[in-house]
């Protein structure tokens, strides 16, 4: 008892000689007390580790600088069109590409959220219900994304952050999306049309989710069983969409489209049923966690904006030799395709660019762009004139990309 008090005689006087020792104990006991929370957060709220594992390294760009990085530049037109799926295999990092077109337009983003919600974002009733498989994939889709993909690709751009909450809480984790200060939950909210409305408006990148018809009312189950499961992929019947954002639809309503099967999607595309539909359902069956491909189309607008659910792109001849070159585009889409290794649902991405017709023929490819106008009806499906409704424009673009006299504003006689 005496060794006792005599130990705490000695540290009271110790503390009294040394005050500024008392505050370095408690500033050690506090910053150990907050290693102690932030292992424990990271355990309890490590979000999609079976998804980011499940996917091939995303290469981190460290220095990238948004207000500085151009638009991707594509010209896949050629001088005869042929219906065919002209895939390559795409880099996952390179998955949603941001350039300094980003914050405007996801201020137009929002807009058109604002004006069309039922319009840029569609749920089948299954993909709304929880506990299905189809909900489920949404949610896997919103997590790799927002947990995954963005803080890792672009780390200087979106920050993962924790905010705590008192004790027995589950500590929530948020995306710090710098360049708009926006805070967006990192887990999925439980409504599939709230997912999709936050996809929508922090990515320029439009999605479709598709699943095999006999497993759109499955359970959710997580994990895979490798070749057995793709086995039981290839007898599950064609894909249907059961959830989608397209913001920036080629002249036609996505509405239309939604819960049906891939083929009846592709109805209106001229000569798809012969030329592509036992490809297409071949390839979507077959498809491995891990890879992603991509294609790119393009088709020439004329007096219409990004969104263009409402025609203006696709089998209409109204206006013939319509349009000026102020309001003349090339539009091209390029369409990403991955399968989520939980659920194994497939996702289409769609990222639009326009290019000003002037800027074709400024770059000395005016006469390229007008012999693959020529050779929408001179490939193997000629009715894609129609279908991309080269009658209302074609003869005029192709007069001023060629230089004709009088021909500066396209339709001039």
């Amino acid at each position: 008892m005496d060794l006792l008090t005599s130990s705490f005689d000695a540290s009271i006087l110790y503390v009294e000689q040394h005050p500024l020792s008392i505050v370095f104990l408690v500033l050690t006991l506090w910053l150990f007390g907050r290693f102690i929370q932030s292992r424990r957060i990271s355990a309890e709220d490590v979000i999609c580790e079976p998804e980011k594992d499940a996917y091939p390294p995303i290469e981190p760009l460290r220095s990238f600088d948004w207000e500085t990085t151009e638009p991707m530049q594509f010209r896949p037109f050629k001088a005869k069109y042929h219906l065919t799926m002209a895939l390559s295999t795409l880099d996952i990092s390179t998955l949603i590409p941001i350039d300094k077109t980003y914050k405007a337009r996801l201020a137009y983003r929002q807009s058109l959220l604002s004006r069309y919600p039922s319009v840029v974002i569609g749920v089948t009733p299954a993909a709304e219900r929880q506990g299905s498989l189809a909900h489920a994939a949404v949610r896997e889709l919103y997590e790799f994304v927002l947990s995954v993909y963005l803080p890792t690709r672009y780390p200087g751009v979106f920050d993962l952050q924790v905010h705590a909450l008192p004790k027995k809480e589950t500590k929530p984790r948020y995306l710090l999306n710098r360049i708009t200060n926006r805070l967006i939950p990192a887990r999925s909210p439980s409504s599939t049309r709230e997912a999709l409305e936050t996809l929508g408006t922090v990515v320029d990148e439009d999605f479709l989710v598709l699943l095999p018809i006999s497993r759109i009312e499955s359970p959710a189950v997580g994990g895979s069983d490798g070749e057995k499961k793709e086995e039981e992929e290839e007898e599950e019947g064609e894909y249907t969409l059961q959830a989608y954002t397209t913001f920036y639809p080629a002249g036609f309503d996505t509405r239309e489209k939604l819960g049906r099967t891939l083929s009846a999607i592709h109805d209106p595309v001229p000569r798809y049923k012969e030329k592509l539909e036992k490809s297409m359902d071949r390839f979507f069956a077959k498809l491995e966690i891990g890879r992603c491909v991509q294609r790119v189309n393009w088709s020439v607008t004329t007096g219409t904006e990004l969104f263009a659910a409402f025609g203006g792109v696709h089998g209409d001849v109204k206006g013939e030799g319509e349009g000026r070159k102020e309001g003349t585009f090339l539009r091209c889409e390029r369409q990403t395709l991955h399968r989520l290794p939980q659920t194994r649902a497939l996702v289409f991405t769609f990222h639009t660019y326009t290019y000003p017709i002037q800027t074709i023929k400024e770059e000395g490819l005016g006469e390229e762009l007008a012999q693959a106008i020529d050779g929408l009806k001179e490939g193997s499906v000629p009715e894609m004139w129609w279908y991309k409704r080269g009658a209302a424009w074609g003869d005029a673009v192709k007069a001023y990309l060629r230089g004709k006299p009088n021909s500066d504003d396209i339709g001039a006689s």
